[in-house]
Formats: C-alpha cells, structure tokens, sequence
C-alpha cells in the first residue's frame, strides 16, 4: 500500500513580530478564570465554535498583536482580540430571527459552484447564522441567530428540540404504518430516532403528511418517507421548538420578541 501524505495545513500569515499565546488552562498548576476564547468569540457571532477552531488553527486571531494559538485561551473579555487584524467588539445580547426559506437555495454563506444561497435571498442586515440547515429544496422556517453559542445549544441533539414539517407525497401509505416510526427506524445502517408522522389528508394517492421528530438527521423526513416507497414533491418546516412559519411570506425574515427568546433559553437550563 502506498503511504499517504498528510494533509498539508495553509496558515494565514501573522502579524509582524507576533508570538503564540498559549491558553493558562494548559499550564501546571493553573487556576480557570474566564471564558474559552472560542466561546467568547461565537457569542460575539464572528462564526461557530468549529470555524473559530478553524480560524485559530489557520493563524487569523490574534490578542494583542500575538497570535493565539489554542481555542480553550481563557479570557474574561475580547478586549485586544483581532480577527484578520479587525478588533472584536463585545457581544450584545442574542437575537433570533425567523426566516422564510424558498426552496432552490443552500443553507450555506457561499457556494463556488455558483448555486444560490440564503444569504442571496436576505437583505443587508447584521451577520446572522443559520441554526441547523435546510435542504436546497427544503421550504419553511430557518431560525437565524447573531450569538453562535447559542446556534450550538439550538443544534445539541441532547436537547432534544423538536421540529415539525409538512410533506406532500405521492403514494399508498396508511396511519398504522406511519405509527411504526414511533418505534424509531433503521435504514440502510443509518437509525433515526422516534418520529410522530399523521395523515393529515388525501387525495387519490396523493397526501399531505405531518412530520416531528427532535434529531434532525441530514435529509431525514425525505430518507424516511422514501422507505414507504412515497415520493416526495415538497417539503415545508412549520416549527422548530416553539418558533413557528406562521404567515411569514417566502424571503420573508423577522425578529422573535427578546422576551419570548429569553424566557426559551431558560426553557434550556
């Protein structure tokens, strides 16, 4: 067997004369005091934990003109913190939007293929990110937040945060079978967890059907639909916890009251 290569890891260049900073958590004997840089940096809404790993790892933070080397830095605030030499203002409180995504575009900042994103569809607001994802011909609420801690506590499986959709499908499926799902399923080696789905009404062979389930696999209400042999033509999420669609119209994005926010998060806790 060939032995393969390691990956080859580009970092961005550091300011002239920086030094490494390396977290006082590592250090023998050390006391915690403060909060992980990568942490602080997501609820400021720079990006996600795993980005912000990412961009410490590619040499693009800085404190005080040194470079920081390790995400669990500990620091009591951001001041002297730099992104690709841009000082980090403080974060403020969390806000939530809710937003009508079409179908036709990724949940995603950018796509060098050229497809269309969310971020073509939204108008020039704050920096916002998506919490959990939608599939490109996935319609329905796309909850966004400008506090990247808490998109991770939105997408942490154990919370169990359930999400609702509306499929139309075409085919023969009766209640009883969709009750099995409650059981949870196995397809193909992927298990999805137990799903409620109800026939909310018929056509002929066609059907809308109703869907909730907390794990949010990828493509899990199509995957498990298709297993029953249905085909689904369109597919709308309505709820994702207590935030709903409502009348929001498609490309259509909206504040969520900070009490109702906040009085959610402790929900969480």
């Amino acid at each position: 067997m060939t032995e393969e290569k390691p990956t080859k890891i580009y970092r961005a260049k550091p300011t002239p004369g920086a030094k490494p900073v390396e977290s006082p958590a590592t250090q023998p004997g050390a006391v915690r005091e403060g909060q992980r840089i990568a942490k602080l940096l997501a609820r400021a809404g720079v990006a996600s934990r795993r980005e912000i790993e990412r961009m410490i790892d590619a040499g693009r933070i800085e404190l005080n003109g040194d470079l920081v080397e390790h995400p669990s830095l500990l620091l009591k605030n951001l001041t002297g913190i730099t992104v690709d030499g841009k000082p980090v203002a403080e974060p403020s409180p969390a806000k939530l939007y809710r937003f009508h995504k079409p179908n036709g575009c990724l949940t995603a900042e950018r796509d060098f293929s050229g497809k269309k994103t969310i971020y073509d569809v939204l108008p020039e607001m704050e920096r916002i990110m998506p919490i959990g994802r939608l599939d490109m011909n996935t319609e329905g609420l796309l909850l966004m937040t400008t506090d990247g801690e808490f998109k991770r506590e939105m997408e942490l499986p154990k919370n169990g945060i359930e999400r609702s959709y509306r499929a139309r499908t075409f085919g023969e499926i009766t209640q009883n079978q969709l009750e099995e799902l409650y059981r949870g399923i196995t397809i193909e080696g992927m298990h999805y967890g137990p799903i409620t789905a109800n026939l909310e009404r018929r056509t002929g062979r066609n059907q809308w059907i109703e869907v909730t389930l907390t794990e949010g696999k990828n493509r899990e209400v199509r995957r498990v639909l298709e297993h029953f042999g249905l085909e689904v033509s369109r597919l709308i999420r309505t709820r994702y916890g207590p935030f709903v669609l409502g009348d929001l119209e498609k490309g259509e994005i909206e504040v969520v009251r900070q009490h109702d926010l906040v009085q959610f998060r402790k929900s969480l806790k």
